[in-house]
């Protein structure tokens, strides 16, 4: 894992975080909706035998249980990052790392807030990322579960 690949990869979970956040949202959304009533005669059970909101309840917990994991693990990630950017010597690249991985800042945003172009941003970013030294023991994200089967 490279330099790059390992300090983007809290940006990339709070993303996962995010949408999952919004996913519980919808189940939450479809859980408590009420459907409009039928007049007519219908005869109506879920394979399970459960109310079909119960369905939703129970993918909101499973789903809220993941985010929980994410966030402790963005938690360490984050407290392992800090403590590898803190060992960059040079505060000028220290800053770029930290406005890039850490605050997720535009490189535009970067070069406004440290006062250079945003092709000087570029190469304090290229020279700072050689100077990275990674832990012995780096957090590394695994790729997403899949949370719902595909059909």
């Amino acid at each position: 894992m490279t330099a790059k690949e390992y300090l983007q990869q809290a940006y990339k979970l709070d993303q996962r975080i995010n949408h999952d956040l919004e996913e519980v949202a919808r189940l939450r959304e479809m859980a408590t909706s009420l459907s409009s009533p039928s007049f007519g005669e219908r005869v109506q059970s879920s394979p399970d035998g459960n109310a079909a909101f119960v369905t939703s309840v129970e993918a909101i917990i499973k789903l809220e249980q993941k985010i929980n994991k994410e966030i402790d693990l963005l938690v360490a990630l984050k407290e392992q990052i800090h403590d590898v950017l803190s060992r960059v010597s040079d505060t000028d690249e220290y800053i770029v790392l930290w406005y890039r991985y850490v605050d997720g800042l535009s490189w535009e945003r970067i070069s406004l807030k440290t006062h250079v172009s945003v092709s000087a941003a570029y190469k304090r970013h290229a020279k700072a990322l050689k100077s990275v030294v990674l832990p012995d023991n780096p957090i590394c994200i695994k790729k997403p579960e899949v949370f719902f089967e595909t059909r």
